[in-house]
């Protein structure tokens, strides 16, 4: 159990279903190790780490398409053959590594409240424009599950979502209107912050890719499974797919 724990960083609902035991037996027994809640740890190494701060109030939206999360979170691209988890943290520290300006990769994702059903892309930038036709792309993906109607999309504060017509003019055509979290309060967009700690643990540091093209082509299966195959606790066990079939 706790070799699972530690190989897979996943919650105890998870472990509880693998191992065919309650998931409160686990939760106890994960305590009684003194293993740090995974709200804790490092999504990279699973160490612990000082907790972020979270809203006190939980919600869930009573029908999909009621309220879309929306974020992009950046990460470092991988040179050919393997950055520094492959070959140890004392290759970022080379003077080749220095010199290598290999740039970041924009993963831009959105996710459904009530469903959890999420959408992720990789682009090269987070300008307006690229967010807007994100944006779009991800309401046609969401209408092919069969959530055809987008109501609010909710987004942090950066200008790329603010001051862009590009973002106003989409939301616009899909008749949706745009929430922004208060400044300094990322938990307001909790749902899709919780899906970028889960897209980091299981599929960008999942495992050792030796190129940034290996990651990158990894991202659609991952999702394909994330959204049809894994268990969500926060939906009973659930996957999205399903929880969005029963409200069709």
């Amino acid at each position: 159990m706790i070799a699972l724990r530690r190989s897979d960083r996943r919650g105890q609902d998870w472990i509880g279903v693998e191992l065919g035991v309650p998931a409160r037996t686990v939760s106890t027994i994960l305590r009684r190790h003194k293993m740090a809640y995974l709200r804790d740890c490092d999504p990279l190494t699973g160490v612990p780490i000082r907790a972020s701060k979270t809203t006190a109030i939980r919600y869930e939206r009573t029908r999909p398409g009621e309220l879309i999360h929306m974020d992009v979170k950046k990460i470092g691209r991988i040179p050919d053959g393997g950055g520094w988890k492959a070959h140890g943290p004392q290759m970022g520290r080379s003077s080749a590594a220095k010199k290598a300006r290999i740039g970041f990769d924009y993963v831009h994702s959105a996710v459904d409240d009530h469903s959890r059903l999420a959408y992720s892309e990789i682009l090269t930038d987070e300008k307006g424009s690229t967010c807007a036709a994100f944006l779009a792309r991800a309401a046609t993906y969401f209408a092919a599950c069969g959530l055809s109607r987008i109501e609010r999309v909710i987004t942090d504060n950066h200008f790329s979502y603010r001051r862009s017509t590009d973002v106003a003019a989409v939301i616009a055509a899909l008749n949706a209107t745009h929430k922004f979290i208060r400044p300094h309060c990322p938990w307001q967009n909790g749902k899709v912050e919780r899906y970028n700690r889960t897209l980091q643990t299981e599929w960008a540091y999942r495992q050792v890719f030796t190129t940034n093209h290996a990651r990158s082509a990894a991202l659609a299966p991952w999702l394909e499974h994330y959204n049809n195959q894994r268990r969500h606790s926060a939906l009973g066990g659930q996957t999205p797919i399903s929880r969005l079939s029963t409200t069709s």
